[in-house]
């Protein structure tokens, strides 16, 4: 029988180069040369500066400086003060060498200053690979799309991650699936990204749960990173909905840990639109290997150990309608229409922590 398409569909890509494998991060003077970038500004959280030097040291006087004040939700203060290093060290290129603060720093400086960014990613959050930043001012995160901040190249070494703590291997993985599993019901999803997502999960759950029981597995710790890859292209090329949303307003508002509040609101978001969403929920089934997909990602994090509520994460019950409301401020696509109320319980089942389904709300 041959396959058919059942829906028209629009996708269009811009090419990031891939450096993948253990001990690639010896290639990087090649890839910075491949680029002409003689002046790089390697950028880092003040606790991996010791990787900070290192690149800088690999990069063989390509690397010209380092900028270490990277934090979370990238502080439009940081984010100035990243511009005129750069602007300070006359950088003609930027090295991101660390997680998602890292790559959200090089980003928010690549959209002043259009500077390339070759991506050195040390977690599975798969920013590397999206055109999308965010910047935090007077407590509310924004977001945008700028190809301006898509970096050129990524280079994966897996023995970065060998030091990454299994707590937060677990959460940064759980929020590479979130990238995925929301992409999958985005208005603007195709079959190349359909695929790509369910891959990406189906090899992300598995690698995690082999990589959380035995962290020195870099054979599994691979597996992850091409997961994350994988669901980071997603998020990349398609559109996001109200997962992303409650995400970005809770650590925005609220300063919540970014990686731990997408694994905890994941299950919740997905048992709210997955009803509206069949073909979504199926692939979800297919990678995860059960018939509720809901119950599935609440029992995969509890499996790694992830914090399972808003509650354990610092939030107080009181600020649940306030997030509500911030969440609903401006209109995004969703596939199960949105209210006010409708958000505010789901922020409650996912304070609570109870273990959803896919019947939690109901039918759509």
């Amino acid at each position: 029988m041959t396959p058919t398409i059942a829906t028209p569909f629009i996708y269009s890509t811009r090419a990031t180069r891939i450096v993948f494998g253990a001990g690639s991060l010896a290639r990087l003077s090649d890839e910075l040369d491949e680029l002409g970038i003689r002046r790089a500004l390697v950028l880092s959280t003040p606790e991996q500066c010791a990787l900070a030097e290192r690149v800088r040291e690999l990069g063989g006087g390509r690397c010209h400086a380092i900028f270490d004040r990277a934090v979370m939700h990238v502080p439009v203060e940081t984010a100035e003060a990243g511009v005129e290093a750069a602007r300070d060290a006359g950088a003609d290129g930027l090295v991101a060498a660390g997680g998602g603060s890292t790559l959200g720093l090089a980003k928010a400086i690549a959209l002043e200053t259009s500077l390339p960014i070759v991506a050195i990613p040390t977690t599975y959050a798969g920013s590397e690979v999206t055109p999308i930043y965010g910047l935090t001012a007077s407590s509310e995160k924004k977001t945008g799309k700028s190809h301006r901040v898509l970096p050129r190249t990524v280079i994966y070494d897996a023995t970065l991650t060998l030091s990454l703590p299994v707590g937060l291997t677990a959460t940064s993985g759980l929020n590479a699936i979130a990238h995925a599993a929301e992409g999958l019901y985005a208005q603007d999803i195709n079959p190349v990204m359909s695929m790509f997502a369910e891959e990406g999960v189906r090899s992300l759950a598995r690698g995690l749960v082999s990589v959380c029981e035995r962290p020195d597995d870099l054979a599994a710790r691979e597996i992850t990173q091409y997961g994350a890859w994988l669901c980071g292209t997603v998020l990349g090329n398609v559109g996001m909905a109200l997962h992303h949303k409650l995400c970005h307003t809770l650590g925005g508002t609220f300063n919540l840990p970014h990686a731990e509040t997408h694994a905890v609101v994941l299950p919740y978001a997905m048992a709210f639109n997955l009803p509206s969403a069949p073909d979504a929920a199926q692939r979800l089934r297919r990678a995860l290997d059960m018939s509720d997909p809901v119950a599935a990602l609440f029992d995969l994090g509890r499996a790694l150990g992830t914090p399972r509520s808003l509650a354990e994460l610092g939030i107080q019950e009181r600020d649940l309608d306030r997030a509500a409301e911030i969440a609903m401020r401006s209109p995004y696509f969703n596939p199960r229409a949105l209210s006010q109320s409708g958000i505010r319980q789901v922020l409650q089942m996912a304070f609570e922590g109870v273990r959803p389904t896919m019947a939690s709300f109901g039918p759509p």
